[in-house]
């Protein structure tokens, strides 16, 4: 049965109708929510969350710029937030294979001046978040995935409708069978995170990255560690640029201290990388073998692991951010500052500038148009002002390591202390991460060393202790437009890059019993992280939901 053929025989589905949707309870859904409660009480708003709860599909690294917190929960302390380690120092260094050098603390770029900061677990404080905005009033349905955007009959957005429940893998309905709902909104906000589902048909359908910059991504690695004692430097926070990464791809690592003998490690690595062959999992656990790595985590062990597709978030790919009944916050429209590798602040002020809006409507007795006060509060605010400092940081890398490293030096170096604040000229990006991969005949495989299990990992036991799980007897959720272009031209070309770039395991190559190859696709594995979605280079792959509460369900992450 198609989609459409369950609704015709088991619908109409049941509707519930607010003043304004919240697809995603992450920092900016849930910040919109809580602002919007402030400013109107009585406003009836409901958040969705596909994860079993808000937080369980939240990953970042996370150093927190507590600037946004500040200004929608001034008594956040108070409240018990869970800030509590605070930045206490930074090194910067540059690595080459076997030795690191650490840039003075006089010439670290502002960028990476984390100072009043702190060292956070995200899906905490996304949890925390959650517990203020129910407190205030705010529905919070989890385990329910916005699977459709509603139109109404003049194209403007309605709503949402949640995907259906107990749908088998031949698409029939099985003995749980529920149908889906639909949320009713006079506005319906987008907060899904990087790369959304539903974000990406509204892009398109509206038209709004017309005369945009093209968006572009990373991925991002992570591990959470238990670490001795001795070795514990609470609020330490360390960046490393240079190897593993050649000079024409774009990668970085992070290490943070957390409180309670914990650190939190990653690797982040641009998707417009060129060599097929290249594999950011690999690339992560080799990282981790580094002794200005090492050093922090040997003899400690791993407890935590996820991956997550990243924003590179120049305001120059912005989209436009609202359309008839709605409009994009957070990193569904890509507000991350890619160049102090920081997303939460810029998600909460945007989700409180789409509520300022959303609140000036509601109390004018307006519905389903376009909240033209957003973008221009945007605009106007403090957080347009921080990412056009920073707009060319990817752009320059995109030119190699060097230019990258020289560059960022003069704009957030050289420029400030000259009184200049934003770079007086701008970069501009055509071209999608998709594009850039190369054939494998011009590349050079990459030789990875094989994990000892005790710095390195495999990547199926890394899934394991992301507390991934799907519904088996489900549709994949990982879905193929042409089930002949991955043999054909993905294989052919370009060496199966899908088995790589996955950090998951999702997707392998596999020997038919006439030994002719295809692709077999363990949907059960995925971490959500959307990189498939991005990366692929026919764009064959479409991510949409699975089942509400499937997925990963990180903890201190």
């Amino acid at each position: 049965m198609t989609p459409e053929d369950i609704l015709a025989q088991y619908g109409p589905r049941e509707a519930m109708e607010y003043d304004v949707v919240i697809v995603g309870a992450g920092p900016a859904g849930l910040a919109t929510a809580i602002r919007l409660k402030q400013l109107q009480p009585d406003a009836s708003i409901v958040v969705l969350e596909k994860g079993s709860e808000p937080g369980a599909h939240i990953l970042s690294g996370a150093v927190m710029d507590p600037r946004a917190l500040n200004e929608l929960l001034p008594d956040w302390q108070a409240q018990g937030a869970p800030l509590k380690q605070p930045v206490t120092g930074d090194d910067v260094l540059f690595l080459s294979e076997l030795d690191a050098t650490r840039t003075p603390d006089a010439f670290v770029p502002r960028n990476f001046h984390n100072h009043g900061c702190y060292v956070i677990s995200l899906s905490d404080v996304t949890k925390w978040l959650a517990q203020q905005a129910e407190g205030l009033g705010v529905e919070i349905f989890p385990g329910f995935a916005a699977a459709e955007v509603l139109y109404d009959d003049e194209g403007r957005v309605k709503g949402v409708a949640t995907g259906n429940m107990g749908v088998g893998k031949d698409g029939e309905p099985h003995d749980g069978f529920q149908i889906g709902m639909e949320l009713l909104g006079k506005y319906t906000v987008f907060a899904e995170g990087a790369r959304g589902h539903l974000g990406k048909q509204l892009l398109a359908k509206f038209k709004l990255t017309e005369g945009r910059d093209v968006q572009t991504y990373a991925i991002g690695i992570k591990e959470l560690w238990e670490i001795p004692a001795d070795k514990a430097q609470p609020g330490r926070v360390v960046h490393t640029a240079g190897w593993p990464m050649t000079d024409n791809t774009f990668g970085g690592g992070f290490l943070y201290h957390l409180e309670g003998n914990k650190v939190t490690l990653g690797f982040v690595i641009g998707l417009d990388y060129q060599n097929p062959f290249l594999s950011p999992f690999e690339e992560m656990q080799r990282w981790k073998a580094h002794p200005a790595v090492r050093a922090h985590i040997e003899g400690g062990k791993r407890i935590g692991y996820g991956a997550r597709a990243i924003n590179n978030g120049t305001p120059q790919a912005l989209p436009k951010l609202v359309f008839p009944g709605g409009a994009l916050v957070g990193c569904d429209a890509g507000f991350l500052n890619a160049a102090r590798i920081k997303g939460s602040h810029a998600a909460i002020k945007s989700g409180m500038l789409c509520a300022e809006s959303l609140a000036q409507a509601l109390a004018a007795g307006r519905s389903q148009d376009e909240l033209e006060s957003y973008p221009s509060a945007f605009e106007a605010s403090w957080l347009n002002q921080e990412l056009q400092q920073s707009r060319n940081f990817k752009g320059w890398f995109k030119k190699g390591q060097a230019v990258g490293t020289v560059m960022t030096g003069i704009e957030q170096w050289l420029l400030p202390k000259l009184g200049v604040q934003s770079p007086p000229w701008t970069l501009h990006n055509k071209k999608a991460d998709h594009e850039a991969l190369r054939p494998a005949a011009e590349c050079a495989p990459i030789d990875y060393p094989k994990p000892d299990g005790k710095l390195s990992f495999d990547r199926l036991s890394s899934v394991f202790i992301s507390n991934t799980n799907h519904e088996e007897n489900q549709p994949a959720h990982l879905t193929l437009k042409d089930a002949a272009v991955p043999v054909a031209t993905n294989l052919a070309r370009f060496a199966g890059p899908e088995q790589r770039y996955c950090p998951a395991g999702v997707y392998e190559f596999v020997k038919t019993d006439a030994g002719a190859d295809r692709l077999q696709i363990n949907a059960q594995n995925c971490v959500h992280c959307k990189t498939c979605d991005i990366k692929d280079p026919t764009q064959n792959i479409v991510w949409v939901t699975p089942e509400g509460g499937g997925g990963p369900n990180y903890a201190g992450m």
